[in-house]
């Protein structure tokens, strides 16, 4: 079949298309995300090719969104909401954690919701546009979470998201909008939710990752290799919640594991990935699991304490060398 290289953020976008031409239910809206195509430009042109009913803006009002959104997926609708920046979640939580999250539970109707949030940083966004708040979205009954590093995942995972029956948080690390290019084929492999992938085999360690973390874990995987010949499995997570905990615990095979985030590390998602490791896959540990995450302070404005703020690729190769040691 033929094939053709897509930006992550293309990725996304021709998923976003794909819903809204086949599924006429589904509505996107947010912030500036008509006429203006959103602070990214992920939707310009989707107000001319979908129309206004379809397709439109809303206030600066991150809990009337969400809100308005919930009561559309009751009503037979498939809402998409784009938030502009991850961090202005918070001012939507009891929408999303007491309203979306508990709704499908109490009343047995399905609520369809889909939330775009950009996340990640590495731009200079500083603290209110680069956090990270997987770990917060995952603690949430009822609501799923999804974080694709590849523009075939995003394209894929996009459309199961606004296709799935429960509230879904989509992450997009905005670093790799631009940065992350992949050849793809036309058509849209889907991709169900709860499904790790093997980026790069290894039987000497692991690697637990997500999102941009993805990239730099294969990196310094190839780094590894060339300086002691140790093959490092990289597996992208994927989807957050549902965790596939099958696949952690195969990859845990390999004696040696490293969980890997761009999150802060205290509660963090690796606290979950590392306690399911060492309660169902110790018997496979040569080492106690490692966990390398941000540290536990706001994300800096200025580019070089950002720069060493995030963990970068000779940081994560420092890490697997250290842990092939132990």
């Amino acid at each position: 079949m033929p094939r053709r290289e897509i930006t992550y953020l293309q990725g996304i976008r021709e998923g976003l298309q794909h819903v809204l031409r086949t599924h006429p239910e589904t509505v996107l809206f947010g912030e500036d995300v008509a006429a203006f195509g959103g602070a990214f430009k992920m939707t310009t042109g989707f107000l001319d090719a979908f129309g206004a009913d379809r397709v439109f803006d809303t206030p600066i009002a991150e809990s009337a969104m969400l809100g308005a959104a919930i009561g559309m997926a009751t009503q037979g609708l498939k809402p998409i909401v784009e938030l502009q920046f991850a961090d202005f979640a918070t001012t939507a939580l009891h929408q999303l954690l007491n309203n979306a999250g508990t709704l499908h539970y109490r009343t047995g109707v399905p609520v369809p919701l889909t939330v775009r949030a950009p996340c990640g940083g590495g731009f200079g966004g500083g603290p209110f546009h680069s956090e990270e708040l997987e770990a917060i979205f995952c603690h949430m009954p009822g609501i799923k979470v999804v974080y694709p590093a590849f523009p075939s995942d995003a394209r894929s995972l996009i459309v199961s998201a606004v296709l799935d029956p429960n509230p879904v948080i989509f992450l997009e690390n905005k670093f790799l909008y631009r940065h992350v290019k992949e050849d793809v084929e036309t058509d849209i492999a889907p991709v169900p939710l709860g499904c790790a992938r093997i980026c790069r085999p290894g039987t000497d360690a692991t690697v637990v990752t997500y999102g941009a973390m993805v990239h730099t874990a294969i990196h310094a995987a190839e780094t590894v290799a060339h300086e002691t010949g140790a093959e490092v499995m990289v597996l992208d997570l994927r989807s957050l919640k549902p965790l596939d905990t099958q696949a952690i615990l195969a990859a845990a095979a390999t004696g040696r594991v490293l969980v890997l985030h761009e999150a802060w590390r205290t509660c963090g998602l690796g606290a979950e990935v590392a306690a399911l490791i060492a309660e169902q896959a110790f018997h496979h540990l040569d080492a106690p699991v490692r966990r390398l995450t941000a540290p536990d302070c706001p994300v800096p404005f200025a580019p070089e304490l950002e720069a060493a703020y995030r963990p970068d690729e000779p940081t994560v190769t420092e890490a697997l060398l250290d842990l092939l040691e132990t």
